[in-house]
């Protein structure tokens, strides 16, 4: 990612800037941002949004070996809007460097700072047989 600014914090203003939207419905119209960083950031804080609001377990975005991107939410099983491939790429990078998760396997906790509250997530990264996966696990 270009910009070195501390990703952890934008990612909180985000929260705050969108804890009144419908994260799931500003989610799905991600992948038609042009600023593809400023994309990946947001769509982090929607999905922590998203799984604050619908008590989820985890969410976990996936990126196959040709760059197909999936995201699971855990509450029931269930799929989220896509960010596309460049973006799901970018917001997969950013986890990892938000958690300063290296090499193939990783896992550290994260406190979010949200309006006048916080919540303590958990950061998750793994490669397996040529795909790439982080997931946001929230507590409980």
């Amino acid at each position: 990612m270009k910009e070195k600014r501390n990703l952890h914090l934008k990612v909180q203003e985000l929260c705050d800037c969108y804890a009144t939207t419908d994260p799931l419905k500003e989610m799905s119209e991600i992948k038609d941002e042009t600023d593809v960083q400023e994309a990946s950031l947001k769509w982090i804080a929607l999905a922590v949004l998203h799984g604050i609001n619908n008590n989820a377990k985890s969410i976990t975005i996936s990126r196959s070996k040709d760059g197909e991107v999936q995201v699971t939410a855990k509450y029931r099983e269930s799929q989220l809007p896509s960010p596309g491939s460049t973006i799901g790429q970018n917001i997969i990078q950013a986890v990892r460097e938000i958690g300063h998760l290296e090499g193939d396997k990783g896992k550290i906790p994260l406190s979010l700072g949200i309006r006048e509250s916080s919540i303590d997530l958990t950061l998750k990264a793994r490669v397996e047989e040529g795909k790439e996966r982080v997931t946001i696990k929230f507590p409980g």
